[in-house]
């Protein structure tokens, strides 16, 4: 296994690093409510950060997804990534490819998914019919991609006939929204074994965001020790504060490692299902923990709602929960070994 970026990969991450640095401020975050930062996104898209994931790769897109989560910057950039630009230029035909590509590369649609599959929307002729309760990013998407209860990938337009949205208020500010589809045209992306895919780079995706997040909360926590003091000295100087930083940093490498190892072998075309099921495992019980260190290293102040590392912490959490919290991700990891000694 080989973790380094290639030059491309660490040309497009240096990029993203200095675009969220200077537009995911504190300020332009706090203004932008529930919804998506407008001019970030358009500088996401105009320096060919999105377009990009074709040549970095699922281990470059984690790269990019790191540092977006170190600023919890507010864009459908992981969403439109791994529900759009990927699922189409593998497994979309060239006519779609030729169509959608474009307007995602260009920030003209934004994509997101209803994952993973809870059996709850079923497809008829090419119809659809159910609900996903919470969909992230949904009110900002033009185009949602949805598994039916057969695992079948549909690619659905957000202003189609039979296709109805509504608000929901999550954790973080994700601009999330209840699909509700009735008998909604869609049209099939993909054959058997495309769900399976697209699922695991999500998760690994989503992984990466998160140890951005739990690097970027730990950064916090750290500054916030080293010049606070206490009794004369600064806190970080207290043994317990060190032991708890110490541990969040271990659980942050943890999250980093593993996802870059499933992103590895998703992109060397590698068995990688119950890697991106560990990374994710990773991602929601230790990202858990390093939010929850973060913003207790934050003494009082981490009681604050308005401090920018309790954006962390709201992020911290969302993410657990989308990724399916850890005992459920642990009860399908050891399904699918125990399917694999088996088979």
């Amino acid at each position: 296994m080989d973790f380094h970026p290639t030059e491309e990969q660490a040309a497009a991450a240096g990029l993203a690093a200095r675009i969220f640095r200077d537009l995911a401020t504190h300020e332009r975050l706090a203004a932008a409510g529930t919804g998506s930062d407008a001019e970030l996104w358009k500088a996401l898209t105009a320096s060919g950060l999105i377009a990009a994931v074709h040549d970095v790769g699922l281990l470059g897109l984690v790269l990019l997804l790191e540092e977006q989560g170190r600023t919890t910057a507010q864009v459908p950039y992981a969403a439109t990534c791994v529900y759009g630009m990927l699922p189409l230029a593998a497994h979309g035909s060239a006519e779609q490819r030729a169509r959608l590509l474009p307007a995602l590369e260009s920030g003209g649609a934004v994509a997101t998914g209803a994952f993973p599959a809870r059996g709850r929307i079923t497809a008829q002729d090419g119809r659809l019919t159910g609900t996903a309760p919470a969909v992230p990013w949904l009110r900002e998407a033009t185009h949602v991609l949805v598994p039916d209860a057969d695992r079948v990938l549909w690619l659905v337009r957000t202003d189609a006939p039979g296709v109805r949205t509504s608000p929901v208020e999550t954790t973080a500010p994700w601009s999330a929204g209840r699909l509700t589809l009735t008998g909604a045209e869609a049209e099939r992306l993909g054959g058997a074994g495309a769900y399976d895919e697209v699922l695991a780079a999500a998760r690994t995706a989503f992984a990466g965001l998160q140890a951005g997040v739990c690097a970027g909360s730990l950064a916090r926590a750290v500054e916030y020790t080293s010049t606070r003091e206490q009794f004369g000295r600064p806190l970080s100087t207290n043994q317990g504060v060190m032991l708890r930083a110490a541990d969040a940093y271990m659980d942050t490498e943890a999250i980093r490692v593993t996802a870059y190892e499933a992103a590895w072998r998703i992109d060397g075309g590698l068995p990688a299902r119950d890697h991106a099921l560990t990374a994710a495992w990773w991602a929601s019980e230790a990202g858990k923990r390093v939010v929850h260190a973060g913003q207790h290293l934050h003494g009082g102040m981490g009681a604050d709602l308005d401090h920018p590392v309790h954006r962390h912490f709201l992020w911290g959490r969302q993410l657990d929960a989308y990724l399916g919290c850890g005992s459920e991700l642990l009860a399908e990891l050891g399904a699918s070994i125990a399917e694999g000694e088996h088979a």
